[in-house]
Parts: C-alpha cells; structure tokens; sequence
C-alpha cells in the first residue's frame, strides 16, 4: 500500500478542520492507500498551547514524514503557510502532489 501524506488547514477553527482532515484519512483510506496526516497526530503529544517552537518542530518532524511518503494529497482551496511548505517540499522531492476539493473529488490542474 502507498503512504499518502495529508495536506490540509488545522489552525483557526481547530475542531471543524480536525474533523475535516479526518474525513480526508477515511476517503484516501477508501482508495487503498495509508493515509498519514500529521496535524491530527502531533497535537495529541504535543500539548494545546502552540508555540512558534513548537509549530517550528511539528512542521519538522511532518516534512520528515513527508520524505517517507510516496504522494501528498492536499484538501480545499485554502492552503495554510504550513501546507505551502509541505508542498513546496514534495515537489521539490519529486513526491506527486495531487489536490481534492473538501468533498474529496480529485481536481484537475490544467498547465
């Protein structure tokens, strides 16, 4: 199974965007593939109280992921300053990068 790095906003409304990014792992999960999605897993050890530190290190330890992974999928049309180094990453890895709607529908960039 290929390991799909998740892309998606987690700050603002934290709640909202948790359960969004949740819904992305159970769609690419349905495409047989290992959804990874760090924003859902470094809070959880990492404390509530983010830190320019902190943010700095989870964003680390998610691009090290990132390297691990064979594509990035990343959901909706906004795309955080985090996300943008992700995907900045990817591509600079040669790591596909693909891009769905918050319905999960892959969209089609035309270059």
């Amino acid at each position: 199974m290929k390991l799909v790095y998740i892309a998606s906003p987690y700050a603002g409304d934290v709640q909202a965007n948790t359960e969004a990014a949740k819904s992305y792992c159970r769609a690419a999960l349905e495409e047989g593939v290992v959804p990874i999605a760090p924003h859902l897993l470094f809070p959880q050890f990492m404390g509530t109280k983010e830190t320019p530190q902190t943010r700095e290190m989870a964003l680390h330890m998610a691009l090290i992921l990132l390297t691990r992974c064979n594509e990035l999928w990343y959901f909706g049309d906004t795309v955080s300053e985090g996300m943008k180094k992700e995907i900045s990453r990817a591509r600079w890895r040669n790591i596909p990068v693909r891009h769905f709607t918050e319905d999960c529908k892959e969209v089609v960039h035309h270059v």
